[in-house]
């Protein structure tokens, strides 16, 4: 698995600028605590630690409840409400399916 962080700003329906990404990537296969640890991971390796919260689809977490998978990271964690949000999170989709495969 290859998780991507990307650190943006954006506003309510675009990104603004990409501030830095991180990436991680481990062998094992996908679970929940495996995906959770992989992608606190990857936002820890983020150039700068990001300010605002941590967004998310609900789908990488198997549907698991915001607060509950927001233990593991800091700072806030939430799923996606915004369009700028969810163009962040697409970005860092085809950052990892471009890292994954240059590791294959």
């Amino acid at each position: 698995m290859v998780a991507a962080a990307v650190h943006a700003r954006i506003d309510s329906a675009r990104i603004r600028s990409v501030e830095g990404m991180g990436f991680a990537a481990v062998r094992e296969g996908p679970t929940l605590e495996a995906t959770v640890a992989l992608t606190a991971e990857a936002v820890g390796n983020l150039p700068e630690p990001p300010e605002g919260p941590i967004v998310a689809e609900g789908g990488e977490f198997y549907e698991e409840p915001a607060d509950r998978v927001g233990l593991s990271f800091q700072p806030d964690f939430k799923y996606v409400e915004s369009i700028g949000e969810r163009e962040t999170v697409q970005a860092a989709h085809h950052a990892a399916y471009a890292a994954r495969d240059l590791l294959l």
